[in-house]
């Protein structure tokens, strides 16, 4: 039987444990620039299929991945190509949301201006 105080402490690492993979799944959008480890991002080019669980590892495809990688799921790694997606439609939702706010500007510029 483990004592009442090993038992909080296995709780929390294991809630730390699924809340790091939690973020590391939030974090895949866009282009990164650091993993939620810590470590630095790189941009990588897959020589040969290495990566059997992942879809987008043919010979000559690109990668963002941490510096750190470890198959262990704690460790961001991110088909290039996702990531541009992703980032590209983030700030065409950006653009337009300046679009707005200048045409909104320029009506209120043109209606106080006129006498």
């Amino acid at each position: 039987m483990t004592h009442q105080y090993q038992e909080m402490k296995d709780m929390k690492k294991h809630k730390k444990h699924y809340d790091m993979l939690g973020y590391i799944c939030d974090a895949q959008y866009g282009i990164p620039t650091r993993c939620p480890c810590g470590g630095e991002i790189k941009t990588d080019v897959s020589p040969n299929p290495k990566y059997r669980h992942d879809f987008d590892t043919l010979p000559g495809s690109r990668y963002f991945t941490c510096k750190n990688y470890e198959d262990d799921g704690m460790h961001f790694r991110q088909p290039w190509a996702f990531g541009v997606e992703d980032e590209v439609r983030r700030l065409r939702m950006e653009m337009n949301d300046m679009a707005e706010e200048i045409a909104k500007l320029k009506r209120i510029i043109t209606s106080t201006s006129r006498p």
